[in-house]
């Protein structure tokens, strides 16, 4: 059976995103490998073995274009409205919290308490409050 290991997202700025992904989803640095056009760096939580990889290829000067077929990556907290309390007072851009319900009468329920964080090179991040529908949130 596979297992999710990582995610890659190409970065403008090695230093600009590692010290972001710290900053905003306490991940750190778990292994670097500098190779001759570019540089890679997995970067993990303390929640589980998935890792952020961030690649940055060496003399490219211009932001990359996301296109319109990246969706977003997505962490689970705690607090929603916490995190996004402290990650907007930082400085960081979050859309405003939203609740998703689905159903309606007796059987609506919650789905999921979020708000999106966006990385400096434009990627998409949502921040789920746990509890959410979905196997590991």
């Amino acid at each position: 059976m596979a297992r999710l290991i990582h995610s890659m997202l190409r970065v403008l700025e090695e230093e600009r995103s590692v010290r972001f992904y710290k900053e905003t989803l306490n991940l750190h640095v778990v292994e670097k490998l500098v190779f001759d056009g570019f540089t890679l760096v997995y970067l993990a939580g303390e929640g589980g073995p998935f890792e952020l990889e961030l690649t940055i290829n060496h003399g490219r000067a211009e932001p990359y274009d996301l296109g319109t077929a990246y969706g977003h990556l997505a962490v689970s907290v705690a607090d929603a409205q916490a995190e996004h309390d402290r990650l907007s007072a930082a400085g960081h851009p979050v859309t405003p919290v939203k609740t998703m319900t689905h159903g309606s009468g007796e059987n609506q329920r919650v789905v999921g308490t979020f708000f999106f964080l966006t990385d400096p090179d434009g990627y998409r991040i949502e921040v789920l409050e746990r509890g959410a529908p979905g196997r590991f949130v």
